[in-house]
């Protein structure tokens, strides 16, 4: 069995695993670029950059009270991984946020998420 940081060390640039904060945030993340110590990362739907422990898979977005982990790095279905690019596209690029609407593959996405991380933890 791999154990946790083994596992978190595998991620690169382009994946997308999940975090979740001690308040019950939900966090779907890309990882932008790693270093020796950090995987920096940024939230799909809200932009939010993250810097996390490459050995802890801690995060830092906010305080303490917020501080998140990550607990899935399991890969996404091609499709789903793509849906999911496409909406992190969307949401970074456009400018009007009337136009961030979520169409129905991309709740679909979010529906499947919410189920798929919780059933494949770390």
């Amino acid at each position: 069995m791999v154990d946790r940081a083994s596992a978190i060390n595998k991620l690169v640039v382009g994946d997308i695993f999940h975090a979740q904060c001690p308040n019950g945030a939900s966090l779907i993340c890309l990882v932008e670029s790693v270093t020796d110590a950090t995987i920096n990362a940024r939230t799909v739907t809200h932009q939010i950059k993250v810097e996390f422990d490459r050995r802890t898979g801690l995060g830092n977005p906010g305080t303490s009270e917020t501080r998140c982990g990550i607990d899935s790095i399991a890969p996404l279905p091609v499709h789903m991984h793509n849906v999911i690019l496409g909406m992190d596209r969307k949401l970074r690029l456009e400018p009007d946020i009337t136009k961030h609407k979520l169409n129905d593959d991309e709740r679909r996405a979010l529906i499947f998420i919410a189920s798929y991380y919780p059933t494949n933890p770390l």
